[in-house]
């Protein structure tokens, strides 16, 4: 796979997004949680290419990206963080979204 040339908040983007995504509905809540943390630039070019992108290439991207850059913990637990508010920004939790997180989490950490 190439390099990915996203900046931190293109990552943070892309990660939010497929969290949303994940269970092929995004809130208006979540997408203005998402918008709360990223510019509507960054939101709709990186936006298109979550849904392009199939499931097991969001997560290669999303561990490559991880694997390239070194976040640090600190890092690491603000995106989790991002990630559950993301979950919970419609008021609820679904099976898939569980699902996600426990993935999302093993890749960060």
């Amino acid at each position: 796979m190439e390099k990915l040339d996203w900046t931190q908040k293109e990552f943070e983007a892309y990660v939010l997004l497929y969290a949303a995504h994940c269970n092929f509905f995004e809130s208006k809540e979540e997408e203005n949680y998402i918008l709360s943390r990223v510019n509507s630039t960054t939101y709709h070019k990186i936006h298109t290419e979550v849904i392009v992108d199939s499931d097991e290439e969001n997560l290669n991207k999303i561990q490559q990206y991880i694997s390239e850059n070194k976040l640090n913990q600190n890092e690491k637990e603000d995106l989790i963080r991002d990630i559950k508010n993301v979950f919970f920004a419609d008021g609820s939790v679904d099976v898939l979204e569980k699902k996600v997180f426990t993935i999302l989490r093993k890749i960060i950490d």
